[in-house]
This record gives structure tokens, C-alpha cells and sequence, in this order.
């Protein structure tokens, strides 16, 4: 966590959770530093901030934020911390609507599960950045540049590899409805048990009946679920329906340096590759 924003002369940028903290740390190379709030593997919508959260976020000179009801406690986090300027990253993004429970009509969040998107994140970061330290702006504007590009690639791999998928397996069922925008970008469709995570994060019996009926009728070969939640509820799925359990996805947050998914760019290909093996036979 930032220990203050006195590290040299730097400013210090906070993001709520780990994937914007790579997204802004690629567009800020050497001149801020980036810290995100919550720490690698944390469940970021209901989180608990503590203390020393408040305490070592003192002194920060911008906070970065997804929006789109995703942090349920940023709010009060920044009512407690007084006067830091903060910017929505998904300002401009047009959302997905959640289609089912009582989130139905609300935003999904998980906008930057689209690279398309992402590439909106970036350049949002880039204005908050050269408002923030106008001296930087060539610097800013080259990485994000740098980037912007590099999301692009990503992109268009992932767009040829899930074409490959049968017409008939291109069924994503999660735990978590936090794969909309993905499904979306590369034609296919979307089952889960919940549409956003909640306190209990298992699967109601209901649900769960909900997802086995889809998973048996469509003869869907593979499940998933997602690395910030328990997997039972899943696993009950695949063991009743005929299916197999298919991985962990990576949605909300990316792991430690020597984890699977250090980066944002990593996570969406490890997610691929995951879908990709779970789906492609079965």
C-alpha cells in the first residue's frame, strides 16, 4: 500500500483493485507511483477496508475507480479519507445490462473483460494522468500509445482462437456473470449462477437446478468458475449435469508477480486458453 505520496517527488495514483493498477501503471511508467487498495486475489466488490488502508491512503494525489457499481465500498472509502480528486474509468463505456435476479437492468461491471473496452480505460487514464502531472504528458501519451497497441494484439488473437470453438460448445457457464462483455466480443453465449458476487458466493439450490437444466439441455462440455469465489457450487454442476470442471477463470483480480495472471494482458489469455481447453472437447 502507499506509504504516503511522499516517495520522492512522484505523485501517488490509487486504483480499487488490481487490474487497473497494471492498466495505470502501463500508462505511468516511471513517473507515479500506482498502488491498488486492495491487494492481489482479494474479492474486490463487497471488500472490507481496514485501518491501515485509510491511513496508508492518506496523502494520495488521485484515486482511479471502475464505476458501474462494482465497488460497493468505495464510497465510504473516500467519504472517510476527505478531499482526493477521483476519476471513473468506465466514464464513456456503454454498459451491459444485467438480465436476471435483483440485479436485473443494472450495469454489469466487468467492462474490462473487453479488450475494446479496455482501450477506453486506457485513455481515461491517460487524461486523469496529464491533468494530474501535466509535465508528463509525451510520457503519458507514448505509453498509453505503447499500450493501447499492444491491447489491440491481444485482441485480435483472442478473437481467431475462440472462433475455432464448434458452433455447438460455445456455451460459457461460470459462477459469476462477470464474462458478459467477453461473450459479447467473440460470439458466444453466457450462463452463470449469480449475475454479480454477493456476501454468500455459493449458489443457491435454485440456482443451481437453474444452470444444471441448461448445462444438461445444450449438452455443454465444460464449467467454470471464477478464482475470488468457492468452486462448490460449480462443481455440483458439472457432477449432476454430465459435465466436466472445466478451470478457474480470472475475472477481479490478477495474482501476485509469480502468480498465473501478473498482468491484465495475461489474465485475458490465460482465461482464453482455460476456455479453450474446457470447451473444445469433451
Amino acid at each position: 500500500m502507499a506509504q504516503a505520496a511522499q516517495t520522492g517527488e512522484k505523485k501517488t495514483v490509487l486504483t480499487t483493485f488490481t487490474i487497473l493498477s497494471d492498466m495505470a501503471q502501463n500508462v505511468a511508467g516511471d513517473r507515479l507511483n500506482v498502488v491498488s487498495i486492495t491487494k492481489p486475489g482479494a474479492e474486490i466488490h463487497g471488500y472490507q477496508f481496514t485501518p491501515s488502508d485509510l491511513v496508508n491512503a492518506r496523502g494520495a494525489d488521485l484515486i482511479l475507480n471502475n464505476g458501474l457499481n462494482l465497488e460497493r465500498w468505495f464510497e465510504k472509502f473516500t467519504r472517510q479519507l476527505g478531499k482526493i480528486p477521483s476519476v471513473t474509468l468506465t466514464d464513456s463505456i456503454v454498459p451491459v445490462s444485467i438480465s436476471s435476479d435483483a440485479y436485473k437492468g443494472k450495469p454489469n461491471p466487468h467492462a474490462w473483460m473487453s479488450p475494446k473496452n479496455a482501450l477506453i480505460y486506457v485513455e481515461n487514464i491517460r487524461k486523469a494522468f496529464v491533468k494530474l502531472d501535466p509535465a508528463g504528458v509525451r510520457t503519458f501519451n507514448a505509453n498509453a500509445k505503447k499500450y493501447s497497441d499492444q491491447i489491440r494484439a491481444v485482441d485480435a488473437k483472442l478473437k481467431t482462437q475462440l472462433a475455432s470453438l464448434p458452433k455447438n460448445q460455445r456455451a460459457l457457464v461460470t459462477c459469476e456473470g462477470a464474462f458478459s462483455y467477453l461473450t459479447r466480443d467473440y460470439g458466444l453465449s453466457e450462463h452463470y449462477l449469480w449475475p454479480v458476487n454477493a456476501e454468500e458466493g455459493q449458489g443457491t439450490p435454485r440456482q443451481i437446478k437453474s444452470v444444471i437444466d441448461v448445462v444438461r439441455a445444450e449438452k455443454i462440455p465444460a464449467v467454470f468458475c471464477e478464482s475470488t469465489v468457492p468452486t462448490r457450487g460449480m462443481a455440483q454442476v458439472a457432477r449432476e449435469a454430465g459435465a466436466k470442471f472445466g478451470g478457474v477463470l480470472y475475472v477481479d483480480s490478477l495474482t501476485d508477480a509469480r502468480g498465473l495472471v501478473p498482468t491484465y494482458l495475461i489474465l485475458l489469455q490465460k482465461d482464453t486458453d482455460t476456455i479453450l481447453k474446457g470447451l473444445g472437447s469433451r
